[in-house]
């Protein structure tokens, strides 16, 4: 598992983006994003809702941008273990999972398969509860350069929007 974890690092920090040059061979510049949505559920059931492919292909449902037809013939496919492949969104995004703290944590090695062959970035899920609910303390980092909107405005759409309504 460490080596994983060593090779996705190198993921993230090999993928390529807009690189300032430096002799000493840092990165200068990087895109990342940074969410804090907060829900209304408590940790575990959200956990459990990323973690299991029937409660998270109802998910990709509430999103609408994935037909329901589409799922049907490539539906969500979510390993539990560290180390495991998942394929989402009618195989579109798959990845595998680095490191999971039930409840609390969920790191993967994420991609989109339109990417080039190899490219996985770092996605980071951290929950927090708060009052009655969970804030989700959310990280990704290691994308293609010039991703980030497309990405950021993604993970509002196809994750926090419709979390939040198939928990309510």
């Amino acid at each position: 598992m460490a080596g994983l974890a060593v090779t996705v690092g190198g993921f993230a920090l090999g993928a390529p983006r807009a690189w300032a040059a430096a002799e000493d061979g840092l990165v200068h510049t990087a895109e990342a994003i940074h969410q804090e949505p907060v829900l209304t559920a408590a940790p575990k059931r959200i956990y459990e809702a990323l973690l299991n492919a029937k409660q998270f292909q109802k998910i990709e449902l509430l999103g609408g941008e994935i037909k329901a037809s589409e799922l049907a013939a490539k539906p969500a496919e979510i390993s539990r273990a560290e180390g495991g492949a998942f394929s989402l969104f009618a195989a579109h995004i798959e990845g595998r999972q680095i490191e999971l703290v039930p409840n609390e944590r969920i790191v993967q090695a994420w991609r989109e398969v339109t990417w080039a062959a190899g490219a996985y970035s770092l996605v980071k899920f951290e929950l927090v509860a708060q009052g009655s609910g969970t804030r989700i303390i959310f990280d990704h980092t290691g994308f293609p350069a010039g991703a980030g909107e497309h990405l950021a405005i993604g993970w509002k759409a196809h994750y926090w929007e419709p979390l939040e309504k198939y928990l309510s």
